[in-house]
């Protein structure tokens, strides 16, 4: 069984003017999506910032994720890091917190050989009991982890159960899916692909899109799964022009900026990320009027 199927949210982590975290924004986020429809929350992931937090406030911030949503729906910390023993480190935080399961992003900037991706995921993997999720973002990481890497990762280590798949290649995805046969769940870490990527056999989205718009990627994703392609597909492409706003600068500066627009939380960010560009922001709020969540 799928640690989750349709659409979770890789959920900001909202920050005072003083750069701290803002937890009882945090709060109010994570109820939105709840009743919003969202399927799961992965937490502390790129959106959340997690690079720029220490392991205290990073382990402190998926701890309070853990306790708000309280079993409602599935929590996924992302545990990963280029350095394979804090990779483990805050694994086995998460999954002594009752993390559902750990999101685990390939090594950036050291990279690795396709051997030491899998010794990697292996071995981080091997030191917990809770479901994982490989993370594959070469234009973050500069690193792709090929599909034989992936497949034989899901064939030796039992808790390696999906992946997020976001190397925007989807003839990779197509290969992986017939490599895995089904063993491993494929997650689209694009928003524009999901639809693409769930015709291949994925099981919903790890999406940016949902944290302002959470019914609408659940729907994308219910809908797929109930068999009506043609409305799902229409959704997809409905959302086309808001999905490229809130990556028309690096993620989550746009995303900041849409929630604080909604008024949900700050759009405070942690250099090096800066703030959004003027220009930028008009063409966000445009399109997030269009979409209809402004």
């Amino acid at each position: 069984m799928a640690l989750f199927t349709g659409s979770g949210v890789a959920i900001v982590t909202p920050m005072k003017e003083d750069g701290s975290v803002d937890f009882e924004a945090f709060r109010k986020l994570i109820e939105l999506q709840i009743e919003g429809g969202t399927d799961a929350i992965i937490v502390c992931g790129t959106t959340g910032e997690a690079a720029t937090q220490s392991h205290e406030e990073h382990l402190e911030t998926v701890r309070f994720c853990i306790e708000v949503v309280n079993h409602r729906i599935p929590v996924i910390a992302g545990t990963g890091s280029n350095c394979t023993e804090t990779a483990i480190y805050l694994s086995q935080e998460a999954e002594k917190y009752g993390a559902d399961g750990v999101l685990l992003v390939s090594p950036y900037y050291n990279k690795a050989t396709q051997n030491g991706l899998y010794q990697h995921f292996k071995a981080t993997a091997d030191s917990i009991k809770i479901p994982v999720i490989l993370y594959n973002v070469p234009s973050r990481t500069g690193c792709n982890i090929q599909p034989a890497t992936i497949a034989r990762l899901a064939k030796d280590v039992p808790n390696i159960v999906g992946v997020k798949e976001a190397s925007g290649n989807i003839s990779q995805v197509a290969e992986l899916a017939s490599l895995t046969h089904g063993m491993l769940d494929i997650y689209s870490g694009n928003d524009d692909e999901i639809v693409p990527i769930m015709s291949l056999g994925g099981k919903g989205v790890i999406s940016v899109l949902a944290n302002v718009a959470p019914k609408q990627t659940h729907d994308i994703c219910q809908k797929y799964l109930d068999g009506d392609v043609k409305e799902s597909c229409r959704l997809q492409l409905e959302a086309i022009d808001l999905v490229k706003a809130l990556f028309c600068e690096v993620n989550p500066i746009p995303v900041k900026k849409a929630l604080e627009l909604q008024g949900v939380c700050g759009g405070t960010l942690r250099m090096p990320l800066t703030e959004m560009e003027p220009a930028n922001v008009e063409r966000l709020k445009k399109a997030m009027k269009e979409y209809g969540v402004l």
